[in-house]
């Protein structure tokens, strides 16, 4: 598969927080964040909706199955003023709680509480600013709409 992203990059990633309140975080092999805690993420994929791209990612990533809850917010900027990288924030729920760290990928991925993520030298500002901002979903998936066939949907949703 080709991996040439252009200038304009679209990426989800996906606040998992289990029912202890303990956060999903992993440590990337490689790019900016190598070596910091950050949330499961990655590359909206040809043919898949940012949610389906959310779940594939934390699965992928960490062997975790979990579902959307709603969307948290956007990060977007520009890199060395000529890349458009965007990303939407998902909160979810894991179905399941053990880890299967992608090698490939990840140092490392585990469940973290709050206060060790807020105390940690290696979380990221996003996760620190999502914590201390407390910020919940905004926005929840409203299911079975349909825009009508002339548009050739074969996946459509909004958040709401």
């Amino acid at each position: 598969m080709n991996h040439d992203r252009g200038k304009v990059w679209l990426a989800v990633c996906g606040v998992v927080i289990d029912k202890d309140g303990r956060w999903l975080v992993v440590k990337k092999r490689y790019g900016g964040a190598k070596g910091n805690w950050t949330l499961p993420a990655g590359f909206v994929e040809p043919g898949e909706t940012l949610d389906e791209a959310v779940k594939r990612e934390i699965l992928e990533e960490t062997g975790v199955i979990s579902s959307v809850v709603g969307l948290l917010g956007v990060r977007t900027g520009v890199i060395h003023s000529s890349i458009s990288d965007n990303m939407l924030i998902f909160a979810c729920e894991p179905e399941n709680t053990t880890i299967f760290v992608q090698e490939r990928e990840l140092e490392e991925a585990c469940w973290m509480s709050v206060d060790s993520l807020l105390a940690d030298k290696q979380t990221s500002v996003m996760i620190t600013e999502l914590i201390q901002g407390e910020y919940k979903p905004i926005q929840q998936e409203v299911a079975d709409i349909t825009p009508g066939s002339r548009f050739g949907y074969t996946a459509y949703k909004l958040f709401l």
